[in-house]
């Protein structure tokens, strides 16, 4: 018996950023209780090469940047990071050969920091601390500074960079759609700059009119609760109101206590 098998894209990838998007999406069974009588579902964006969904804003603005002629041969990418935007463009400087330079604070992890250097970035640290614990306002300002003075310099500004919501409405939301067809009734989205929400909310809410955008953000943020308070957690939440985040486009917000959302994690891990 011959088999005929379904034609099959090609797996080979010009360069690394290529190969950024298409991950898996695997049904939730046993982590809690609603998955017995719902299908639920999670997308894997940490299979994405550096292991999260950052890299596709890190590739479409410098994409962006490269065409505009923001970003020439020999530019140096500037940024304010907790981690995985800085990986993110990281990558994509190795890849096209630019000088990355990632304005860290006291809260990136040491695996991160790791990581940042290994893909050939150079830390800049910041260590002024706002009322709620975050460094975010300081890094933002050292890495405009650093934007203003470095030759060639390009700062991105994900938290501000109206392009930023780009990404998930070219790539994620797609992806989603391609997934789900049209049974599609809830996504759940972690925020920080607002850009992936934004994002699959553009492309989404018109295709899909009674989907439910629920966003979630951890307690000491002022993202959802105006009352500002220190937390560890990083690469969600913010001690600013983040001007890309659509807040009209999201049907129900939850702010986490950080120890439920690290439980949490580990019982999807």
């Amino acid at each position: 018996m011959n088999l005929i098998l379904p034609p099959q894209r090609s797996r080979i990838r010009e360069d690394i950023t290529q190969a950024v998007g298409d991950v898996p999406i695997v049904r939730l069974r046993r982590v809690a209780s609603v998955c017995e009588t719902s299908s639920c579902y999670l997308k894997l964006e940490s299979c994405n090469p550096g292991g999260s969904i950052k890299e596709k804003n890190a590739t479409v603005l410098v994409n962006q940047a490269e065409e505009a002629g923001l970003l020439k041969p020999g530019g140096t990418i500037i940024e304010s990071s907790s981690g995985n935007f800085g990986i993110g463009l990281a990558i994509v400087g190795a890849a096209r050969g630019y000088r990355v330079i990632i304005v860290v604070d006291a809260k990136t992890t040491q695996a991160f920091r790791r990581m940042l250097k290994a893909y050939g970035a150079e830390l800049a640290e910041v260590n002024e601390m706002d009322a709620s614990g975050s460094m975010q306002k300081a890094r933002i300002s050292l890495a405009t500074h650093l934007a203003e003075t470095i030759p060639g310099g390009w700062y991105p500004c994900q938290h501000y960079n109206p392009n930023n919501p780009d990404a998930h409405a070219l790539f994620t939301a797609r992806e989603i759609e391609e997934a789900f067809g049209s049974e599609l009734d809830a996504l759940v989205v972690g925020v920080s700059t607002g850009g992936q929400m934004s994002g699959l909310a553009r492309y989404l809410k018109p295709r899909y009119p009674n989907l439910q955008l629920v966003g979630v953000d951890v307690q000491g943020s002022v993202i959802f609760d105006p009352a500002p308070a220190p937390y560890k957690m990083t690469g969600i939440g913010l001690s600013f109101r983040p001007p890309n985040l659509d807040y009209e486009a999201i049907d129900k917000a939850y702010v986490v206590p950080e120890n439920l959302a690290y439980s949490m994690c580990h019982a999807l891990a």
